[in-house]
């Protein structure tokens, strides 16, 4: 069966383009367009599509909005987004939110229809250090101090408010044991399952059932997301 995809792009001189790349292959089918998030949305629930290719930046409901709702109604559906910018803050959101991938949108056709078909087969479309650099730069580390402590002194003794405090470290961690958190941190820093197989002296299939029992217990569905929890439970920081 061919994989069906719904394109969102509030330019239809891009859905155009995409389409004629898409519809090309043997093994995909453009079902439907959609030009902003709401009309996305709709379709989804109409066409079911099995991949959306989304632009992050669209009018009214944005990409990042649609994914979410998208991903919590229709956990099936696939979300691959796309973006004008390799480091923009919008993708981690959209990751976070159930995104199975990114790309640029200057991608050459042969990268963007294997980025549907890794997204259809449940992996994560994301180049794992393009992953890394996006998440060290916009994702929140985890401070381990006291809120009423996170304060810079100004001139003069004036102190400003705090920081917002980022995310707490997620409970689920405590449930790791100490090679799945091993191979979270080696996730985080952009090693595929072949470099922790090697780094680790195990077998693939064993860093497969590793990665595959550390994403039920911290409730993620791909790298992409497993990468910011390990950044927001500060077991990596940007730069490592």
């Amino acid at each position: 069966m061919k994989i069906k995809i719904l394109l969102a792009d509030d330019h239809e001189l891009v859905r155009k383009g995409f389409r004629l790349m898409l519809d090309a292959q043997p093994d995909l089918d453009v079902v439907g367009e959609a030009a902003d998030g709401a009309e996305a949305v709709e379709l989804c629930r109409r066409l079911r599509p099995d991949v959306v290719l989304m632009d992050l930046h669209m009018p009214g409901l944005d990409g990042v909005r649609a994914t979410e709702l998208i991903t919590a109604e229709l956990p099936e559906v696939r979300v691959l987004a796309l973006s004008t910018f390799d480091l923009d803050e919008n993708v981690v959101a959209a990751l976070r939110a159930g995104a199975g991938g990114f790309l640029p949108k200057d991608v050459s056709p042969e990268e963007l229809i294997e980025g549907v078909r890794v997204v259809h087969r449940g992996e994560s479309a994301v180049a794992p250090r393009l992953l890394t650099r996006l998440i060290g730069t916009f994702v929140r580390v985890t401070d381990p101090r006291p809120s009423e402590d996170i304060h810079h002194t100004r001139p003069g003794g004036a102190r400003p408010e705090g920081r917002a405090r980022p995310r707490p470290i997620p409970a689920e961690l405590d449930g790791l044991t100490d090679r799945e958190r091993e191979v979270l941190v080696l996730i985080a820093r952009g090693r595929s399952n072949a470099e922790i197989a090697h780094d680790l002296s195990v077998s693939p299939s064993t860093v497969k059932n590793h990665v595959t029992s550390l994403f039920a217990k911290i409730g993620v569905r791909d790298r992409a997301q497993a990468v910011i929890v390990a950044y927001e439970a500060g077991l990596i920081r940007p730069g490592e």
